[in-house]
Parts: C-alpha cells; sequence; structure tokens
C-alpha cells in the first residue's frame, strides 16, 4: 500500500473509492463544505471493458440524461439536483447538445469540465490506484469513512472483496450499449428530421423509416443473428429498462414496433405513419456522430454491422463504435444498507451511486449526493437527513430499501406514494381517465416540490 501511503501536509478524512458520476458528485460536495476528500480511481492506468476515454466522469452507455420536463419523474429529480448545486448537472448545461425535452450532451466536453472542477480543488486529492480493499485503503489514507462508488463497472478484486465481506453471491446483472453511427456515412435523403409529435423538419432526431416488410426482415435478422455469449457460464440477468434490442425481438415480432422503434408521432410530409422508426439522436454539437436511440446489443460486433446496415439510410454506415454487453453490479441494499446508504455491517463504509440499486446516469449521480449529504451529517455528529419518499430522492432510497426482489430502476412516478383519498379531488370527483392520470402526476408533482422544500430547510447551512 506504499502508494497509497499519507502525508502529514494532507490530512482528509473521507475516501471516494471510484470518479464516476456518483463519486465525483459525492467528493465535490463533501470538498465544497470543507471536508478533505481523497478521490481514488485506477481507470487512467487502465480502462475497463466498457469504457472510452481515460477521463474521469464518462458517460458508458449513451449520451443522453434523460428528461428535464418537471412534470416527469426525471424532470423533479433533475430539479432537485440543482436545488443540491449538483455538479453534474451543471456540466450538463453547459455542454448540452439538442435532443428535445431531453438532456444530452456532448460526453468528452461534459467529463472534462467535471474532471477539471474535481481535480483542481484544493480539498480534493486524487489517487490513481485501483481499490481492492476499501477498509485497508481507508487506514493507510487516515480516513474515517470510505464511500464506495464504482459502480457497475466495479472491478474485479474490489467486487470480490465486496463479496466475500458485505453482499455474497448475489451481486450482478447484465447491461447492454447502443451502438454510434458517423453522420458522414448516413444517406440523408433517406432520412427525415423530427421530433415525436413535432414538425418534419424540424427538431433534434434523425427518422429512419420502415415498411412492414423491412421491418420484418430486421426482426427475423436480429432473432437469428449469433449474440455475445455470457462469461462464466452466468445467468443473462438484464435490467427491464435497457434491454438488448435482440432480446426485445425475441420476445415476439411486434415489441419493437411498441418500444424503441415505435413510429406514433413520427409521421413524414405526407402524413403517412411508417410502419415502424428508427431514431438518431446527435452524439455532439458537430451534428458528426449519433447514437441509435433504444440500440443496446448483445450481438457479435460482424452481426451489428451486417443487421444495422439494413435500416434505410445505413447501406454504407461507419460506425464509430458499436454496442458491446457487460456485467453490472449492485447490491440488495434493504438487507445490506442502513437507510442513510451506511454498511449494516460496518457503519464507516457507505455505499453511493449505481451500486446501491437504482439504474441511469441521473439517478447514479443523486445517489452519489445522497451519500454524501449522510456523511456529511454523520462526520459532523448530526442524525441522518429524512428524504421522505414523496420527493424524488427519496422515492429512489425508498425503492431500493423495500424492493423484496433487487431490481435496478430509474425514477419515475411509480416510485411515488399513491395520493390517499382525500389528498385531491381525483379521488372523488371521477373525471375522464387521461384527465384523472393528469391530475395524479400533477399531484405527486406539487407534492414532491413541497417535500423536498422541507428537505432543503433542514440542511445545515
Amino acid at each position: 500500500m506504499s502508494h497509497l501511503d499519507n502525508t502529514s501536509l494532507f490530512l482528509p478524512r473521507v475516501l471516494v473509492i471510484g470518479a464516476g458520476l456518483a463519486g465525483c458528485e459525492a467528493a465535490h460536495y463533501l470538498a465544497v463544505r470543507g471536508l478533505h476528500v481523497v478521490l481514488a480511481d485506477g481507470k487512467k492506468g487502465k480502462l475497463g471493458p466498457a469504457q472510452k476515454i481515460s477521463a474521469l466522469a464518462e458517460l458508458v452507455c449513451t449520451n443522453s440524461l434523460k428528461s428535464i420536463d418537471p412534470s416527469t419523474g426525471h424532470g423533479l429529480l433533475k430539479q432537485e439536483m440543482q436545488s443540491l448545486n449538483s455538479l453534474i448537472l451543471k456540466a450538463a448545461y453547459l455542454h448540452r447538445v439538442p435532443a428535445g425535452q431531453a438532456l444530452a450532451v456532448d460526453r468528452e466536453k461534459f467529463s472534462g469540465l467535471i474532471q477539471e472542477t474535481v481535480l483542481s480543488h484544493p480539498l480534493i486529492r486524487f489517487v490513481d490506484a485501483e481499490i481492492s480493499d476499501p477498509l485497508e485503503a481507508m487506514r493507510a489514507l487516515e480516513c474515517q469513512r470510505v464511500i464506495i462508488a464504482t459502480g457497475p463497472l466495479t472491478s474485479g478484486p474490489l467486487a470480490q472483496w465486496i463479496t466475500q465481506n458485505i453482499s455474497g453471491d448475489d451481486f450482478y446483472f447484465y447491461d447492454a450499449i447502443a451502438p454510434v453511427v458517423d453522420g458522414d456515412s448516413l444517406e440523408m435523403d433517406k432520412l427525415y428530421l423530427k421530433d415525436r409529435y413535432g414538425t418534419v423538419g424540424v427538431g433534434d432526431y434523425l427518422n429512419a423509416p420502415m415498411t412492414k416488410e423491412e421491418y420484418v426482415a430486421f426482426v427475423e435478422a436480429l432473432t437469428l443473428a449469433e449474440k455475445t455469449p455470457a462469461k462464466n457460464f452466468e445467468e443473462l440477468k438484464y435490467f427491464e429498462g435497457c434491454l438488448p434490442i435482440d432480446t426485445m425481438a425475441a420476445r415476439g415480432p411486434e415489441t419493437l414496433r411498441f418500444s424503441c422503434m415505435k413510429p406514433v408521432g413520427l409521421e413524414k410530409s405526407d402524413g403517412k405513419r411508417p410502419y415502424a422508426v428508427v431514431q438518431l439522436r446527435q452524439e455532439n454539437l458537430l451534428g458528426s456522430a449519433y447514437n441509435l436511440v433504444g440500440f443496446q446489443t448483445r450481438l457479435t460486433h460482424k452481426e451489428q454491422v451486417r443487421i444495422f446496415r439494413m435500416i434505410p439510410g445505413f447501406a454504407k454506415a461507419n460506425f464509430l463504435h458499436l454496442g458491446s454487453c457487460h456485467r453490472n453490479s449492485y447490491l440488495n441494499a434493504r438487507k445490506l444498507l442502513n437507510k442513510d446508504f451506511s454498511c449494516q455491517k460496518d457503519p464507516v463504509i457507505f455505499f453511493a451511486g449505481q451500486l446501491t440499486g437504482v439504474e441511469g446516469y441521473t439517478e447514479s449521480a443523486a445517489m452519489g449526493l445522497y451519500t454524501a449529504i449522510q456523511v456529511f451529517e454523520q462526520m459532523n455528529g448530526r442524525a441522518p437527513i429524512v428524504f421522505p419518499p414523496e420527493c424524488a430522492m427519496g422515492a429512489l432510497v425508498n425503492y431500493v430499501m423495500t424492493a423484496e426482489r433487487p431490481s435496478p430502476s430509474n425514477i419515475n412516478f411509480g416510485l411515488f406514494p399513491a395520493p390517499v383519498e382525500g389528498e385531491m379531488d381525483v379521488c372523488t370527483k371521477r373525471p375522464g381517465r387521461s384527465v384523472r392520470k393528469d391530475m395524479k402526476k400533477e399531484h405527486i408533482r406539487q407534492r414532491a416540490q413541497a417535500s423536498f422544500k422541507k428537505v432543503l430547510e433542514s440542511l445545515p447551512g
């Protein structure tokens, strides 16, 4: 551990392991509030299997942080994080690329700003090291607390330590990444610009329309294609919100038309609706690269090139990087963690981000903030801050801490407590179904904002 030896000139108090979204968010939150932090990450020495750049806080799967609409769960979560001065959202808005109501970013500029902000902070010391024993590293660096925020790409040695000392064998699921295509290699005359329900020729998404014959052939090719097998004979346990497109195709011939290839709202200039549509979202401000929306895949690289060139406009497509399938890690939080995300077996160990059982960039960063808040309170001798389930961050915490069977989840209105009778007019007046649905969402939104306001008021300073 000599490469981790501390010096008398720097007395850190919190060790944060992992410099992804949650780790950077947690380190920044604590440092801004005057705590010394050691941020440890071995990525600069060796990239993980799904990583492409050496910068911290890399967006691995897609460049979208999803909706900013305040009438959605994602929008509410972003509002709460902004109220807590989220570093991740600050970088996202500064390096945003066009994507309609979605917050999509230029990946390299986004990660570059976060890295610069974190590494230049006078109270954050970066250690380029792969940690295999958090407690040993914590003692070597004279820290009093450790936050493990290594996310779904936790390295083998650390994953083994967590499995042996905390979690047991149930510590993974499989995730998939969508390919990115070179915009200059596309036949633009076969595509059209339009956001869903928008005007043709206007919007942030390119659309590749398919006839019924083209769609049927495409689905058949996906179903019969060669896939990358699971490693070490593990069961392929997937997060339902990020299924590979080939897995969805195997569930039935119409599955894709009612999910990522849904044509509703994407009528062409003649008013006719395609049988199916592949949507492309910009990866950068130049518009030189496009992400295939919802096209996470476990196809072999050779099969991806062959099959995706069946998409109209893709006959000569050049893929900047192809999709892949990788093993992710998360904990059974209900059995292993306290409500403040400290470890039941040893409360000086905290977990943050996707390891806690959430899914998604924004959710991971939000749980980095949540854990940092709790560590800061504990370090100052105060009780944990309660985030009620009526607010977005509280709804996520409540979900992972109560789910009988762990299954990583994005933020959504289904995680919020349902309105009880008497809370809103919808319970007694019984208007039409669509109206009731809108009224329910509006009630949840207003209640969430009021609930989170009380959380903010309870935070010291």
